[in-house]
Order: C-alpha cells, then sequence, then structure tokens
C-alpha cells in the first residue's frame, strides 16, 4: 500500500535523494531502524497522542535520508575547516533535505553548551576553549559554499563575560568581508537578557535576529530550566529598539517554538498573541521530537492540518512570516524570510 504523501501541502516539502532512498526520521537520527517511537519510548511512558501503531511516529513524519555529491561534499567541507553545525548536534530531521541542497546552519562558539534544557541533543558542560578563529572560517566556508543566505547558531556560553556577543558579531563582519551580498541570520542565546551584548550583535547588522521561546509561557521551567519567556521575549523587543536607535529598521526578529510538550491549544495561541504584541516578525513552529530516553517525554503529535491552521491563524495576527509544519525547525527555509523575501511574499 502506498505511503501517503503529504509533500503538497508545502509545509513538507522535501527531496528525493538521488539514490530515491527514503527514511522516517528515527533512521536519519538514530541508527538502527525504526523502533517504538525511534526507540525513545521508556517504559511507563504513555504513548504521544495520534501515534501509529505500537507508539510509532506517525506517517506525516517521513524525511528523505542525505546522500549524493552535494551532501557528502557539504559534510567534507564541515569536517576540513573543523567547524559544527546545529543540523547535526541537534540532529535535525531536515538535515538530508537542507544539505543536499547545499545550505546548513553553522553553530559557533564550540559544540559544548553551558545549559541543559531539557528538550535538547546538544552536549553539555564546561566548554574547553574558545576559537578565535572560527569566524574567519565560517566566512571561508560561507564563500565556498556559494551561499545567498547564512544562518548562525550557538552554543550558550555563560561561561564567558558577554556570552559570546563578540565572536557572533565578528562572525558577520568576516562574512561581510568575504560575501557582501550573503544576506546574515544569527540565533543567539539569551545572553542573559544583557543590554550591551545583545547591542554588540544588533550593531554588527544582522538581517534577521532570531532567538526561540522554545515553548509556551506556562512550560519555560521544565523545558528551559535556565531561560525565562519575560526574558527571551525581552531579547528581541531590546534589540528590535537599539536597531531602531541606530537607524536600521530593516532588521527582521524571529522566534520559534516547537509543540507536543503537554500545551494546549489555547495556551499556543495566547503564546503567538503575546509574541505578535511583542512586534516579533517571523514565527516557526514546529514537532518537537524526544532526543533520548533522558529528554523530556513526547506527549502529542500535532497532524499536518494544525500546522497549517497555525499558520493561517499566524498570519491572520498580522505576523509577516509564518513557517508551521511538522519538521519545521527554527532556519528551515530560513532564506524565505529575509526582508526582501518576505516583502516580495505579502
Amino acid at each position: 500500500m502506498a505511503q501517503p504523501d503529504f509533500s503538497g501541502l508545502g509545509e513538507l516539502a522535501v527531496v528525493s535523494s538521488p539514490s530515491g532512498h527514503h527514511a522516517a526520521p528515527s533512521d536519519v537520527m538514530y541508527p538502527g531502524g525504526p523502533q517504538t517511537d525511534g526507540g525513545l519510548l521508556a517504559p511507563g511512558d504513555p504513548l504521544p497522542e495520534n501515534a501509529g501503531p505500537g507508539g510509532r511516529r506517525p506517517e506525516w513524519l517521513k524525511v528523505r535520508i542525505g546522500a549524493g555529491a552535494t551532501y557528502s561534499g557539504v559534510k567534507q567541507l564541515m569536517r576540513a575547516e573543523a567547524l559544527n553545525t546545529v543540523c547535526e548536534e541537534a540532529r535535525c530531521p531536515n538535515i538530508g533535505e537542507c544539505w543536499t541542497l547545499g545550505t546548513a546552519t553553522f553553530m559557533v562558539l564550540g559544540s559544548v553548551c553551558t545549559r541543559n534544557c531539557g528538550f535538547c541533543a546538544i552536549a553539555t558542560g564546561r566548554p574547553p576553549t574558545t576559537d578565535w578563529d572560527e569566524p574567519r572560517r565560517v566566512a571561508e566556508a560561507t564563500r565556498q559554499m556559494g551561499l545567498k543566505h547564512v544562518v548562525i547558531t550557538m552554543v550558550a556560553r555563560d561561561d564567558l563575560p558577554d556570552g559570546g556577543a563578540g565572536i557572533i558579531a565578528e562572525t558577520i563582519r568576516q562574512i561581510r568581508l568575504e560575501n557582501p551580498t550573503t544576506s546574515i541570520e544569527v540565533l543567539i542565546s539569551d545572553l542573559n537578557g544583557r543590554e550591551a551584548d545583545i547591542r554588540t550583535v544588533v550593531e554588527a547588522q544582522p538581517e534577521i535576529l532570531n532567538h526561540n521561546v522554545e515553548t509556551v509561557p506556562r512550560l519555560q521551567r521544565p523545558v528551559r530550566r535556565r531561560a525565562r519567556w519575560e526574558r527571551s521575549v525581552g531579547v528581541l523587543t531590546t534589540g528590535r529598539e537599539i536597531a531602531d536607535e541606530i537607524g536600521y529598521d530593516g532588521m527582521v526578529t524571529k522566534t520559534g517554538m516547537m509543540l507536543g510538550l503537554g500545551e494546549s491549544w489555547d495556551e499556543v495561541l495566547e503564546a503567538m498573541q503575546l509574541l505578535r504584541e511583542a512586534r516579533i516578525d517571523v514565527l516557526t513552529i514546529g514537532q518537537y521530537l524526544r532526543p533520548s530516553r533522558q529528554h523530556l517525554p513526547l506527549l502529542k503529535y500535532y497532524t499536518p492540518a494544525e500546522f497549517m491552521a497555525l499558520r493561517r491563524i499566524g498570519l491572520e495576527m498580522g505576523f509577516a512570516h509564518v513557517q508551521s509544519g511538522p519538521l519545521v525547525r527554527s532556519s528551515y527555509h530560513a532564506a524565505e524570510q529575509v526582508p526582501g523575501a518576505i516583502s516580495a511574499a505579502v
């Protein structure tokens, strides 16, 4: 029996690998084959709502595994330049699609985060060092890949006096030198809400300033532990104020949420409204997928129809762009969200 094809819904657009092979996210992220919920249901865990037989992920959560020369070339370039990507470290289910298309999200300031969020697959601990040459290598990799739009994300670096803001700003400057026509998005930590560090980033003038709230206000503490809703929203509102102050009013602000951690539909709508009231331009909404049994349990799979409804509601609220779908992540189709692309789409 043929599997349902949801690619026509737009939010789930995928690409075939040259071999024609495709796999479920559990095959991509957890080698060894699909098991119950990708092998991640612990004894006694409730089956996620809308799960398939035996608790398996539903059919709409299918992605194409990466293959081909472009995918391999991106991976080789990252290794050659000793660079990290959030695609790998966070086990993103879209790695096959994005790498096959020759796009990637760089993760600077190392691969060890000083925070221990309940949803995240990135390693936690005390980072061993800070690589001050990293911005130059990111710029060089951007040039070699011929990127028209680049996304720079970071691990939280609470061990550094500026939280890593200086490295982010220097990465922007180095990319500008090597690739003057490339647009830049930065996905930053909350920098502990320090205005001076937010200013450091904004004054480097990225096209998009992104910081994710991740979940609804009620679930902030169990999901993010060391973060707060008000502080996260404040990063973007403060960034907007600084951009206006320096005459850089074209900067786009962006945030993202993941669903399936126990929030209600009304809580999702309330969170969206609060974000819109904070003048945030772009919103991404995706499905939470549990990285391991040590991470927060997944309580519900949202359907493609529900994600499409949230996109429609978000646009009606006044967001300039809403990317909403089961496999959507913060950097998914990020090039569609730069100021010119948004203006053209409105």
